[in-house]
């Protein structure tokens, strides 16, 4: 998402150390390892932070995807009737492990990632997005728009393999309630629906291999792969782009100014979600049917339309989810980051 901004070259925050306060000591050695892999490490806390904060909004966004509401707070109201505030955080386990690893590595890749585009861009095109997006008073233009959505795509499509068990996990704990308490549903269908009802992480995915074999884990992946792939490019370019823009007319350099880190954050999540808010029904809908059937049986796909309104179930939660999350998430990425730029340098 940034380009020399939250993620941005790492080693440019060093020189602001001086002015923050200094972490406790503790060992030479792990000091040593997380001022090494401070990106990964502020990603990984500011991740768990994040999703504690708004899962429940993510529970009745799926919920809203894959069984019909009269609206969000129809949806909330039900939840809590039927199974109380547990029914909220059901499935957190996952998404709290996925979450935390995908974010990580979606990181690593998409810093080094932008930098490989960039310097490939001032090679063959005379144009360094990095260099540009540094200049004081600079806009954003197609070349870092490229630059940045291309990076956070190849990030998005390198992690789609991992978080993908993850995610049906999670969306199965969500969903095995409704699952289990569907009426008119074949009996095969229903009693394979019943085995996923309130089983933890770990159940439910030896549940889904039981069912579907190992491949099973990996239902729905190439729906996750288009909308990972489109999702995080747009979301990456979105952030970059709105942090330098809000950055540029304040005046203030990105590092100084919360309140643009906090905005982009939120806008970049609200962007990709109604862009790709479709792929993404799509995918729950197929990934919530496939629960139900065995393995070798053949799962119809439902057909992605951009225009149909019931595509949009739960867009409004989940674009406050998002919003949410990242607002929450660049604001302690930041803030966990430059802490343990305090750290004094070990020999």
């Amino acid at each position: 998402m940034p380009a020399e901004s939250s993620f941005q070259d790492v080693t440019s925050s060093t020189i602001r150390t001086r002015t923050m306060p200094q972490l406790s000591g503790g060992s030479e050695k792990p000091r040593k390892w997380i001022k090494r892999y401070r990106t990964e490490t502020a990603a990984s806390a500011a991740s768990v932070l994040s999703t504690v904060t708004a899962f429940p909004l993510d529970s009745v966004k799926t919920r809203m995807q894959t069984y019909p509401y009269a609206g969000a707070l129809d949806c909330v109201r039900v939840t809590y009737n039927s199974e109380g505030i547990r029914g909220f955080f059901r499935g957190v386990t996952a998404p709290l492990a996925s979450v935390t690893l995908v974010r990580t590595i979606s990181f690593s890749i998409y810093q080094r990632s932008k930098y490989v585009y960039s310097d490939w861009m001032k090679q063959n095109l005379g144009f360094c997005p990095l260099e540009h997006v540094n200049v004081n008073g600079a806009f954003p233009n197609l070349g870092t728009i490229a630059c940045f959505g291309a990076a956070g795509a190849t990030a998005g499509s390198g992690i789609t393999f991992i978080a993908c068990p993850f995610e049906l996990t999670k969306l199965s704990a969500q969903v095995s309630v409704l699952m289990a308490n569907q009426k008119n549903a074949d009996p095969a269908k229903q009693t394979i629906a019943m085995s996923y009802h309130n089983k933890g992480t770990f159940k439910t995915l030896a549940n889904i291999v039981k069912h579907r074999g190992y491949t099973g884990m990996y239902t729905g992946l190439n729906l996750h792969l288009l909308r990972d792939t489109l999702g995080t490019g747009i979301y990456f370019a979105t952030y970059e782009s709105s942090k330098q823009l809000l950055t540029t007319f304040s005046g203030k350099d990105a590092h100084k100014n919360p309140i643009a880190v906090l905005a982009a954050g939120a806008l970049c999540g609200i962007v990709s979600w109604a862009l790709i808010y479709p792929i993404d029904s799509v995918k729950s809908i197929y990934q919530r049917n496939a629960l139900m059937y065995s393995k070798g049986q053949k799962v119809p796909v439902p057909k992605i339309a951009f225009f149909r309104r019931d595509m949009y179930r739960g867009l409004g939660v989940s674009m406050g989810r998002s919003a949410a999350v990242n607002a929450v998430f660049f604001s302690a990425f930041e803030f966990f980051k430059k802490r343990i730029n305090a750290i004094k340098d070990v020999d």
